[in-house]
């Protein structure tokens, strides 16, 4: 089911219609009145060769629950173009028209390809919006950067059809939801906060979004997931039980005290490798020059993939540069199962709503192509999934007895 809103996007959402019709879909459409002014009704008729539906208050068609019939009929629900306006309704969980009520109605994944004033897109309550509903599952393609309509240039452009078709083509099968049944998954995620004094911290950058949405799909896959999180502003995914830590040492003893009964652990936490010795009392700006003596922090990977009989350990590599060398060099030194890696810099990594990384075991590797975080998370989780289970089953192997 294709929703179409009123972004002035909705000029592409035709094309749309037609790519997803070569893609194998068979394509209905639900318009918002809005999206009636933009484009004619009798437009997405012709190109999908079906009824168009706008109004809640169809007579003909409600008389059978029509909007319950389509709410059970899709497989897959895509807005395109995904107004802020929309977003806002469907965060508030609103079902003020046909197309936000079927969005309640549904139990199939729901897509979103955002599309706005770049300011808007920008905005605070937008953002608090987008993140959740991913943090429901709601998965949002794009939006892309360039110049707009209004004349403005940057982020809010909706993806182009090609492109929104080849990402769905990308997404886990329907069989995703099995991958991890019956797993247990530890998941740390986002940066640590190490005191300098009462008042002050280091840190890092991580915003903990690509810990959260590997937590978010790894429920989706089926499995029991726990997530030691450090200070970021994210909602819990739905199904996700969280523990909220500050410091290494905090993330380091939560992390152990579960990690007994945990059949894969993610460590996608970017943990402080150097804290300071914190002063009782703020410092004093009375000299040029401050030099803090700062120690090194516990090896919290390399701890658990040492343990005896320790979980399938996956760890995470933020580099600036030679990316798969020092990838590799960390995956052997801490003796792990698998690693992600993935460049940082400007615009790369950290604060950003999409990636690129490379994937290495001991015998192989895989390389994801940038997309939203929501998407990589489960490329990254059905990676994990098919690599834990030959792990696992190979252990079985050497465990049974001759005969």
């Amino acid at each position: 089911m294709l929703g179409v809103t009123g972004g002035i996007a909705a000029y592409k959402s035709p094309d749309l219609v037609r790519r997803l019709q070569e893609a194998g879909a068979d394509v209905r459409v639900v318009m918002t009145p809005s999206a009636t002014r933009l484009v004619a009704p009798t437009v997405f008729q012709a190109v999908s060769g079906h009824p168009v539906r706008s109004e809640l208050w169809d007579d003909a068609a409600e008389a059978a629950m029509g909007h319950i019939e389509l709410a059970r009929w899709a497989d897959l629900v895509l807005i395109a173009p995904a107004t802020a306006h929309l977003m806002a309704q469907l965060a508030g969980g609103s079902a003020g028209n046909l197309l936000t009520t079927l969005c309640l109605a549904t139990a199939a994944p729901l897509v979103l390809a955002p599309a706005m004033n770049q300011a808007m897109w920008r905005h605070a309550a937008t953002q608090a919006n987008r993140a959740t509903l991913e943090s429901r599952g709601v998965r949002c393609i794009g939006p892309a950067s360039g110049s707009q309509a209004c004349g403005d240039v940057g982020p809010g452009r909706m993806v182009e059809p090609t492109d929104i078709v080849a990402i769905l083509s990308e997404l886990p099968a329907g069989d995703f939801a099995g991958l991890l049944k019956g797993s247990r998954v530890l998941v740390t995620a986002g940066p640590t906060r190490e005191a300098i004094d009462p008042v002050r911290f280091v840190s890092n950058r991580s915003s903990g979004k690509m810990g959260f949405a590997v937590a978010r799909a790894a429920v989706e896959a089926g499995a029991e997931v726990t997530v030691v999180a450090g200070p970021v502003n994210l909602p819990t995914p739905v199904g996700v039980r969280r523990v909220d830590v500050e410091t290494a040492a905090e993330m380091f003893a939560a992390t152990i005290e579960r990690i007994a009964d945990v059949d894969i652990y993610i460590g996608a936490a970017a943990i402080s490798d150097y804290r300071p010795e914190p002063a009782a009392h703020k410092i004093k700006k009375r000299t040029d020059r401050l030099t803090l003596d700062m120690v090194k922090s516990p090896d919290l990977l390399a701890t658990i993939a040492a343990r005896p009989g320790a979980p399938f350990t996956v760890g995470f590599a933020a580099e600036t540069e030679r990316l798969e060398e020092y990838a590799r060099q960390k995956l052997d030194r801490k003796r792990l199962d698998m690693i992600v890696a993935n460049q940082v810099g400007a615009k790369l990594g950290f604060d950003e709503d999409d990636n690129s990384v490379l994937i290495l075991w001991r015998d192989g590797q895989e390389a994801l192509c940038r997309m939203p975080k929501c998407d990589l998370a489960r490329r990254i989780i059905a990676t994990v999934a098919a690599r834990f289970t030959a792990v696992r089953d190979s252990r079985v192997i050497l465990l049974r007895r001759p005969g």
